[in-house]
């Protein structure tokens, strides 16, 4: 790079996962090479107001949002800048956007269909594989497809959870059935969340209303998934386009019952164990199967895999449980701690994302977006 690149890193976000990408974004922007990027720090308020300005994430966590700072990213192709609402202020040309939003509107392709109108390369996974890798239930529908193994589910939209609460005989008769297929314990989810936002576990009937009234208030449609038995939570790192490459695994031992919110950002407790110890062949799998779900949902640039891996003598069984396209940042996150251990710092890590960030539009930029014709619609 003979100059330096305009960095736009986008944080905050109207999502419940707001106060996780602020302290994501503190960090990437931190350990971004000043001397390679000038970094332009983006929020977006909890309401969907969008600040630019290098006091943007200090002014975010304390709700300050003066009207001066206000801006907005144009989807015009040939601008490719963040343009001031006042129109006293001056535009900011941006050669990459790098979108540390997690959950809905910055994780589920919302920003990337943004950034793919306004032409201007992004890190991280495009539109399809951003919308079905936040969307738990579509994943596991297309893993399903795939063979690839995953706990067994079902799932209800929150209206049917309302239908069957007005009809005692309807309500008893679908827990019944749901208890007869699954068993306790069981987990149920909003399908678009993030960060074990709206997540519980259930071991009977009561618990199983109470976590269903909880993931509906987080989404539309609500999963619930056979609880795996003295289950290994186990994660890998993806890094790469066309050929990615898989980090060493890595084990969580949550400090609370299973890897809620609370036990992943607010306790500080839980820990992990870098490399998780497993045998290779089952290591191998793991990152075998990481790099599958990869390449299945399209992804570019990052993706995490998470994984519930259950021991049955001498055989392990190993459930795919999830990929998350834009993985915590912060300095306790697994991704980047992941990609250290495997011999790729924080500061090198960014880098390499960035370049597959450029690769990537280069690619799609030679990509043909219009057809010769004969003028029949004239």
């Amino acid at each position: 790079m003979s100059k330096k690149l305009n960095i736009a890193v986008i944080f905050g976000g109207r999502s419940g996962e707001h106060e996780v990408s602020l302290v994501s974004a503190e960090s990437v922007m931190k350990h971004l090479d000043q001397e390679k990027y000038n970094v332009i720090p983006v929020g977006i308020t909890k309401d969907g107001a969008w600040i630019a300005g290098k006091n943007s994430l200090k002014l975010l966590k304390n709700n300050e949002i003066p009207k001066a700072l206000k801006t907005i990213l144009t989807p015009d192709a040939t601008n490719k800048a963040l343009m001031p609402i006042d129109q006293g202020g001056l535009a900011s040309k941006i050669d990459v956007v790098f979108p540390v939003l997690h959950g809905t509107y910055g994780e589920d392709g919302a920003i990337q269909g943004l950034l793919e109108l306004a032409n201007i390369p992004y890190v991280g996974c495009g539109i399809l594989s951003s919308a079905v890798g936040m969307d738990k239930l579509a994943q596991k529908i297309m893993c399903s497809a795939e063979k690839i193994l995953v706990p067994d589910w079902l799932w209800l939209s929150r209206k049917e959870w309302h239908w069957f609460k007005q009809s005692k005989s309807v309500f008893k008769k679908w827990l019944t059935e749901v208890e007869k297929r699954l068993n306790y314990p069981m987990f149920v989810k909003p399908a678009n969340s993030g960060s074990s936002v709206g997540i519980s576990k259930a071991h009977n009937r009561q618990e199983l209303i109470k976590a269903i009234n909880l993931a509906a208030r987080y989404d539309r449609r609500i999963i619930i998934e056979k609880g795996i038995e003295k289950a290994m939570e186990v994660e890998v790192s993806v890094l790469g386009n066309d050929k990615p490459e898989v980090s060493l695994p890595g084990q969580i031992l949550p400090s609370n019952e299973f890897y809620d919110y609370d036990a992943k950002y607010v306790a500080g407790k839980s820990k992990t164990i870098i490399p998780a110890p497993l045998p290779d062949e089952v290591t191998r799998k793991v990152q075998e199967i990481a790099m599958e779900v990869f390449k299945l949902l399209d992804c570019a640039g990052m993706a995490r895999a998470d994984f519930l891996l259950a021991k049955n003598g001498r055989h392990w069984q190993i459930y795919f449980s999830e990929l998350n396209t834009i993985p915590g940042f912060t300095s306790i996150s697994m991704y980047p701690k992941l990609w250290q251990a495997s011999g790729v710092p924080y500061k090198k890590l960014l880098d390499i994302l960035i370049r597959l960030a450029l690769e990537r539009h280069h690619e799609k930029s030679a990509l043909s977006t219009t057809y010769r014709t004969s003028g029949w619609y004239k």
